[in-house]
């Protein structure tokens, strides 16, 4: 049966009998030559119908994955259901190969569903591994960092293989100096954000809302204590520093030294990198935060089953 032949009725009759997706049902409904019930079974072999029927449930389980050249890094977040999947050498196979598409296809999560690999695009790989475990997975984020000068540092953490972890992070430093050193520094401070999950970089990157909100909270409890006018500003003043202490990267005090803070840990390094270091951003990925968990999600099921 030709493209001209399949109605929107056969197509939307298909997809009410497998909540495959518009296109699949269509392409199946044209290898089928417009028999439903062959069109089922086309759908059930490549996977597309049990795919769709997984995808109301939570993803919230998953893996961080990261992929790096020399100027360039990426973050993919890959959502499965379960922590079982994440221990799947084909979803960890799956995760690494849509990293690896994003470093070249960038950050946009559209544009790397649907970029190909061979005959195949990345949706059809994701489609193809839900079919193969059982699960639902949904490529959630990306972002993606570059520094014209410098290196990418990344890390990983609670990873069970390269590339791979339930926190990731990818750091720019922008610097002239020996690439080696500074990639060593780069990890260093790459881990210190993964533990201190700081807001931006300096004072500067932070939205003036926020700081707004800040300042207006340490008014009013100045105020509420019947502090002066001028001593308000003051303790305001000071209260901003040690918020910037908390959540700015380069005030936080340094994990591998807290008697430091993360700007003299790096003006320290200078002297080993032999060139001045800036920290250009960077990009904290954790798995599964925002996402909103239902009490009785399917890991628990699972989780509960095997209790019983």
């Amino acid at each position: 049966m030709s493209t001209t032949n399949i109605s929107a009725g056969m197509v939307k009759e298909l997809r009410d009998k497998t909540n495959a997706g518009m296109m699949d049902c269509k392409a199946a409904l044209i290898e089928s030559g417009g028999d439903l019930e062959a069109a089922v079974d086309w759908l059930r072999k490549k996977g597309l119908s049990k795919a769709a029927k997984k995808a109301g449930r939570v993803a919230a389980e998953g893996l961080i994955g990261a992929a790096l050249n020399a100027t360039k890094g990426v973050l993919v977040e890959v959502n499965s259901e379960t922590d079982f999947v994440a221990r799947n050498d084909l979803f960890q196979g799956l995760v690494k190969m849509i990293a690896n598409v994003a470093l070249d296809a960038g950050a946009d999560v559209d544009k790397i569903l649907g970029a190909r690999i061979g005959d195949r695009t990345v949706a059809d790989a994701i489609s193809e591994t839900i079919a193969k475990i059982g699960e639902n997975m949904t490529l959630r984020r990306a972002t993606g960092l570059a520094v014209a000068r410098g290196v990418v540092a990344h890390y990983m953490h609670n990873s069970p293989d390269e590339g791979l972890g339930r926190i990731g992070v990818i750091v720019t430093l922008e610097s002239a100096g020996k690439a080696d050193a500074l990639k060593a520094i780069g990890r260093k401070v790459a881990m210190h954000i993964a533990n201190s999950n700081p807001q931006a970089v300096d004072p500067s990157g932070l939205d003036a809302a926020t700081i707004a909100r800040e300042r207006n909270v340490l008014a009013d409890k100045a105020k509420a204590q019947g502090k002066p006018a001028n001593v308000v500003e003051k303790i305001v003043e000071s209260g901003l520093k040690t918020f910037y202490k908390d959540v700015c990267l380069l005030d936080q005090p340094f994990i591998f030294d807290d008697k430091k803070s993360v700007a003299q840990a790096l003006k320290e390094s200078e002297g080993e990198v032999g060139a001045p270091i800036k920290v250009v951003g960077f990009a904290r990925f954790a798995l599964g935060e925002g996402i909103d968990r239902p009490r009785d999600d399917f890991g628990g099921e699972v989780a509960a089953l095997a209790g019983a």
